[in-house]
């Protein structure tokens, strides 16, 4: 596996990467700093848009253009133009904000919240929102994390991060509702789960905080299938590009040496 830091911008948190497979373009974002990030991997182009408060995720619309979620609304982006513009809101406590999310095939938009400034046990939501109307689908979360969808669409799996699992719901495409199943990965090392994604064989792939690595885990019997390591901490999310190689992000820990934490990282897992 060759590694590599594509981006570092001395940003404390890092997260949420999205790889627009149809375009060949990745997007990320730095929730603390407000920025929304454009990435070409053929020219290395990078651009940034800034909003007025914490930024969590993106969602794909259409060539250059995405809505992210922050804590003031979802707003689109238009990255030919760098214009942004108010879209939705979705009310939330004043004591937490947006986290992780992620669209299923008709498009409604999944997203779940957390605690902030501070982090509260059981104050975040898993929200859905389609067509102007939006509703609560899981609840009592701590630190609402990884959703990823299975290939058939029948399951939602979730990270809630403190409770170091990946929980499987069943999911009806028709109406949007989960129904929450089973406990199917647990943690149990250093690493908690934070941000993950799916491959095109089913498996999960989990940025681990406070683990120094992503892990591949098989979800229909909980077992970890190998451990890619990285140089700092803290490892937030991951997705896949078009030659299933893998975006990394990651951010800054206490820890003294810890130089490389909130850079952006490519694993070439196949070469081209």
């Amino acid at each position: 596996m060759n590694q590599s830091l594509i981006f570092h911008g001395n940003s404390e948190l890092l997260e949420g990467p999205i790889f627009d497979k149809q375009y060949n373009y990745l997007y990320f974002v730095s929730i603390l700093d407000y920025l929304v990030y454009f990435y070409n991997p053929q020219t290395k182009e990078l651009l940034s848009v800034k909003l007025d408060s914490p930024v969590s995720c993106i969602y794909l619309l259409e060539n250059k253009k995405i809505l992210a979620a922050s804590k003031n609304g979802f707003f689109e982006i238009d990255f030919n133009t760098l214009q942004k513009k108010f879209i939705f809101q979705i009310d939330i406590d004043d004591k937490v904000r947006f986290n992780d999310g992620i669209k299923d095939i008709n498009g409604r938009y999944i997203i779940g919240t957390m605690g902030y400034p501070e982090v509260k046990d059981n104050i975040g939501k898993v929200f859905s929102y389609d067509k102007g109307q939006y509703k609560t689908i899981i609840k009592n979360t701590t630190i609402s994390n990884g959703l990823a969808f299975s290939s058939d669409n029948k399951w939602l799996y979730f990270i809630d991060t403190p409770t170091k699992k990946v929980a499987k719901y069943m999911y009806d495409l028709t109406t949007g509702n989960v129904k929450f199943d089973s406990y199917i990965i647990e943690l149990l090392g250093a690493g908690s789960p934070d941000g993950m994604c799916i491959d095109t064989n089913g498996m999960l792939w989990i940025a681990e905080w406070g683990g120094s690595c992503v892990t591949q885990w098989n979800p229909n019997n909980g077992k970890r299938l190998q451990q890619l390591d990285l140089p700092c901490k803290n490892v937030t999310s991951c997705c896949f590009d078009n030659n299933l190689n893998l975006y990394v992000t990651t951010a800054k820990s206490e820890t003294d040496n810890d130089i490389y934490g909130g850079g952006l990282y490519y694993l070439e897992l196949n070469k081209i």
